[in-house]
């Protein structure tokens, strides 16, 4: 049976699985079930123990539940209501208002966490009870969110930037440097489809309150202290070398509960209250991922990723040909593959290739990491997706037609890049001169 058949069988059976109701962990493990049962010769349930073993206890994801005990604290002190009052007088004026928040927030969450999922867990805490409550639209809130918190892919520290540097043996440093000026990009991308969005259609963004004079803008950031100490810290203790990610993310932890003791806010039954969120949350996003690396260790060994990448290789196209075959695929493959299973699984097939035509490893690793970020936001299996509805039980399509314009955007950021690669080589060219 042909590789193109075998993919559309197992896709297939993927969504009469999710379409039946069964929970995402298990649909995925259920094709993946499939995929060693019938194209391949691998014991199921030898790899499938072996595969949850092996990635139940990731030191690299150890920061995952860690970042969003951080938020649920943040979500249940007066911080994260200090936020929001501290930035609405400074943004009340911009056209898209408060959802520039979710913009900013998820950028700034981006650069402590290096993880799309705790991004979109740990702002969507924050963000979804407020702007709801202010009466922003439901598919602004959701797409601004969904869409944003693929930042926590690129902007430094990026954990699937460092699985790509240690598969590809290129410097790890560069690419963090050079993943900083596409991630502002995208940032500034997502802020003027907002502001777009409210200018076509003024009657959709909640009136500006009151009017304020500089000093009371200036008093009410004082809300924002707290917070920006708490990132400074985080993101100093990376940077520094002082602590690795997971080492950072439990100061975070430890940072977040100080300020919120000394807010006055945060009681002993919030901190329990957090615990337990915290750990349904993570538990959810674990579940999700222990399913999704069955179902990546299952595509490896029926030799789908594999035979595709072979076979683009085979074509011999130039690089833009290339660039935008590789597109699609990787497109393809995220429907149903993680980002980090995306990256693992190709990169040895697809590197020789890239090479071959001249293409800058280091240019090729972001650009990656904007294609992968797609996969984010796009069903089956988009983790952005499955944990915005883990934390507002929306049906995921309407989660996933609230991002639509935020993958479009990604297209574009794309796109941007291949036009302009200097958008990437810039800094890390110019750290090396």
């Amino acid at each position: 049976m042909s590789d193109p058949v075998v993919g559309l069988i197992l896709l297939g059976v993927l969504v009469v699985l999710l379409t039946a109701g069964l929970w995402i962990a298990l649909a995925l493990a259920g094709v993946a079930a499939v995929a060693l049962v019938f194209f391949s010769n691998a014991p199921v349930g030898l790899v499938m123990a072996t595969t949850f073993w092996g990635h139940s206890h990731s030191w690299s994801l150890a920061a995952l539940p860690l970042f969003i005990l951080m938020g649920e604290i943040l979500l249940r002190s007066r911080l994260s209501a200090d936020m929001f009052s501290g930035l609405a007088p400074w943004l009340g004026r911009l056209p898209g208002r408060l959802l520039h928040v979710n913009v900013i927030g998820c950028a700034i969450f981006a650069a402590v966490s290096g993880s799309s999922a705790a991004t979109a867990a740990t702002i969507g805490k924050m963000s979804i009870p407020e702007l709801k409550s202010r009466g922003y639209p439901e598919s602004l809130i959701l797409g601004t969110l969904a869409g944003s918190a693929t930042l926590g892919l690129l902007i430094p520290p990026s954990i699937i930037l460092i699985v790509y540097g240690v598969a590809t043996e290129q410097s790890i440093a560069r690419l963090f440097v050079a993943g900083i000026l596409p991630g502002l990009m995208l940032v500034g991308l997502f802020g003027a489809y907002v502001a777009a969005r409210a200018l076509l259609n003024p009657g959709l963004i909640p009136a500006f309150d009151q009017p304020m004079s500089l000093r009371e803008k200036l008093w009410a950031a004082r809300g924002l202290i707290p917070v920006a100490v708490l990132i400074a810290g985080v993101i100093g203790a990376i940077y520094t070398g002082i602590a690795s990610p997971t080492d950072a993310a439990a100061l975070g932890v430890m940072f977040s509960l100080l300020l919120a003791v000394l807010s006055g806010s945060f009681s002993r039954r919030d901190f329990l209250d957090a615990l337990l969120s915290a750990t349904r949350t993570s538990c959810m996003i674990a579940f999700i991922l222990l399913g999704a690396a069955f179902l990546a260790v299952a595509m490896g060994f029926t030799g789908l990723p594999r035979n595709l990448a072979a076979w683009i290789g085979e074509m011999g196209l130039s690089p833009y040909v290339l660039l935008a075959v590789l597109t699609l695929f990787f497109i393809v493959l995220g429907l149903f593959l993680d980002g980090i299973s995306v990256v693992v699984l190709t990169t040895s097939i697809i590197m020789p290739m890239v090479l071959a035509v001249g293409i800058d490893p280091i240019w090729f690793g972001i650009y990656l990491v904007l294609v992968v970020e797609m996969s984010q936001i796009t069903p089956p299996v988009g983790f952005n997706l499955f944990v915005i509805q883990g934390l507002t039980g929306i049906d995921i399509l309407r989660i996933a037609r609230a991002a639509f314009p935020f993958f479009l955007l990604l297209l574009l950021s794309v796109l941007l890049i291949t036009l302009f690669p200097g958008i990437v080589t810039y800094l890390p060219d110019a750290m090396s001169g």
